[in-house]
């Protein structure tokens, strides 16, 4: 079941034409020209604008540059989707500068992980439109097999997809039903407070994160928690906490924050920053069986 005002956006089929945006931080030149000839591998045709390939410090050029460069291909109606360049930092920066009424009359795929979470929840938010979590142009460039058929599952295929975590840990066990939403943690706790904060009640939640100390993962989480980000929760998941400890003392740090919360909490699934990085549709309703290992959405992604 889906919500009345969700907007999904069109299947794709070989021979589309795709954009690239970079509305956060440069990117590496080898693994974009790899990623991009993946892409092409997989049947799209990869649109490019000269304008994603500027910089300054840290960032893919100002922050005007980089919101204007994503309206234009929403605005485009030869673009069938829009895959990231890179994440890093900077999507926050662009949230107030997107004409999300473009956005709202332009439904596309939107593709990205990482810092470009801030992105895909505000686009949701603002928008009801689905937005994909999923592996951006420099992360196909050496994508796990696993992790191209799982994109091209969802862009391309008109079947539910269901996703079994084959290695899933169940830190509390059961069964909900809800739509998926959430990404980075360390860039949703960002938009706490602000006016692209999202509504995670009657969601499953799916959190991932790299190179955060347990520590600073227990603030994150404690601060969303007393922010009333998790308050009506249906479930959370879990996806790779690369680089952040011991992954025993994160399960710990999660099953203390939601010991008070009725909810299935699994733990496992490939998706964020590891090998293989599995597209997750947010957007969609899913049931989540912790029990089962297994995330089941109710229908296709695309339409």
């Amino acid at each position: 079941m889906k919500s009345k005002n969700t907007l999904i956006p069109a299947r794709l089929k070989p021979g589309d034409k795709i954009g690239i945006a970079a509305p956060a931080s440069p990117f590496d030149m080898e693994n974009y020209n790899l990623g991009v000839h993946v892409l092409e591998s997989m049947g799209l045709c990869v649109s490019v604008l000269d304008d994603i390939f500027d910089k300054n410090t840290y960032l893919a050029g100002p922050d005007v540059h980089r919101a204007n460069l994503l309206n234009k291909l929403f605005a485009d109606s030869s673009i069938k989707a829009i895959i990231c360049a890179r994440g890093g930092y900077g999507s926050i920066r662009i949230l107030p500068l997107l004409d999300y009424n473009i956005i709202r009359n332009n439904p596309k795929i939107f593709i990205g992980f990482s810092d470009v979470s801030a992105i895909l929840s505000a686009i949701y938010t603002k928008c009801g439109l689905v937005t994909f979590h999923g592996p951006m142009v420099t992360t196909m460039a050496d994508a796990s097999q696993k992790t191209k058929e799982s994109m091209m599952a969802a862009f391309f295929s008109d079947s539910k997809l269901e996703i079994t975590i084959k290695n899933g840990i169940a830190l509390r066990h059961g069964s909900a039903s809800g739509i998926v939403s959430g990404g980075n943690l360390a860039t949703l706790c960002h938009l706490a407070g602000t006016p692209f904060q999202p509504g995670f009640k009657d969601h499953i939640l799916f959190l991932e994160d790299r190179g955060e100390a347990v520590y600073k993962i227990d603030r994150m989480l404690t601060q969303m928690k007393m922010a009333g980000c998790f308050d009506d929760i249906a479930g959370l998941v879990l996806g790779f906490f690369e680089d952040c400890g011991k992954i025993k003392e994160v399960f710990n740090v999660v099953d203390n924050i939601f010991k008070d919360y009725d909810i299935p909490v699994l733990a496992g699934l490939e998706a964020g920053h590891g090998r293989n990085n599995i597209t997750i549709p947010f957007g969609i309703t899913a049931t989540l069986d912790s029990d089962r290992s297994l995330l089941s959405f109710h229908e296709a992604a695309t339409s």
